[in-house]
């Protein structure tokens, strides 16, 4: 009779208590995103998000790392930065905030399960997926390159297109991992203008460019060309026998931030195995160990990266661009 009336108070007891203690408040409000994801991606991250934060109004900007980050140091530097979260192509991007002081470190992001060089050691910005560069070729094309140095030889004359770097931050790192590989060579740009390739000024006008016909090759990261051709699109992919680049598309949270809270359950998101899941849903490589990549994509530790030194990268970008835009035209 003792022993279930002990029961029973601590039964009560902890009733009471659960009532008393109030259930943890789910983020509202309205949370500012600068991306520089495609329009439907961004769309469709945003909508999964809500689904977990519905009391969240989620505000979207989006163009090129370039012009993100143009429009986010102006706001800075007029003392009315807008964006709680980033969510852009690269590391370098996120490099230059977390010098200048403008990003919010996230100690407490799970990251777990991702690999240490896909996050910064301080936890300011977190890579969200793996983002590779190659070579998108359309069918007809007479050549079928398996290296950069391809895109270089006669065969290729005036049929090569790429991405800007002045407006992609995915093709500001190529260049980069480019011109420091040994075997491609610090004048492969040079190379290229010389054989008549043309800049245009995002991987989606090269994916145009190519699977419509008037180009034969082009530079471009590899979502973009996979998903193309298994939608029937006449392209096909190589990932180079030197390596490829990547990026991450890392997250962040403004120093500024006017609603940690809902930034912080964004960046959760993101990271979260169903975050992932939805990520690789878009046809992109997982972050994630334990998150396989989209069906026809080979396994992540099959591919050959080439290395860029990002603290080494934000010295030079600006002459890297520079050069290029001496090249191809700004």
């Amino acid at each position: 009779m003792m022993k279930s009336g002990i029961v029973g108070w601590l039964a009560g007891a902890l009733l009471a208590l659960c009532v008393a203690l109030p259930a943890a408040a789910q983020p509202s409000g309205k949370l500012v995103l600068y991306t520089s994801q495609p329009d439907r991606d961004a769309q469709r991250t945003v909508e999964g998000f809500r689904k977990k934060n519905p009391g969240v109004e989620v505000e979207i900007f989006r163009s090129g790392t370039t012009e993100v980050m143009s429009k986010l140091m102006a706001e800075v530097a007029a003392g009315a930065p807008r964006a709680d979260v980033l969510l852009i192509a690269d590391a370098l991007s996120m490099e230059k905030l977390k010098a200048a002081g403008e990003l919010k470190a996230y100690p407490e992001a799970d990251v777990r399960e991702f690999p240490p060089d896909a996050y910064d050691k301080d936890r300011t910005y977190f890579g969200t997926k793996i983002i590779t560069t190659g070579i998108i070729v359309n069918r007809q094309a007479t050549m079928k390159p398996k290296s950069w140095n391809d895109l270089v030889k006669p065969e290729a004359k005036g049929q090569v297109a790429l991405p800007s770097p002045l407006y992609s931050g995915a093709a500001a790192i190529h260049m980069a991992a480019l011109r420091g590989d040994p075997a491609i060579g610090n004048d492969y740009y040079e190379k290229l203008a010389k054989n008549g390739a043309v800049a245009l000024r995002g991987n989606g006008a090269v994916l145009n460019a190519v699977a419509g016909g008037q180009k034969m090759y082009g530079i471009i990261v590899e979502f973009m060309a996979l998903n193309a051709k298994a939608k029937g699109s006449p392209v096909d992919f190589v990932f180079p026998a030197e390596g490829v680049s990547i990026v991450t598309e890392p997250t962040a949270i403004l120093r500024n931030t006017k609603n940690p809270e809902a930034a912080r359950a964004f960046v959760d998101f993101l990271l979260s195995k169903e975050g992932q899941e939805l990520a690789v849903s878009q046809g992109y490589f997982p972050a994630r160990k334990d998150v396989k990549p989209p069906p026809g994509f080979p396994d992540v530790a099959s591919l050959k990266i080439l290395p860029v030194d990002i603290s080494a990268l934000e010295k030079q970008d600006e002459q890297n661009k520079k050069r290029f835009a001496d090249l191809f035209g700004g």
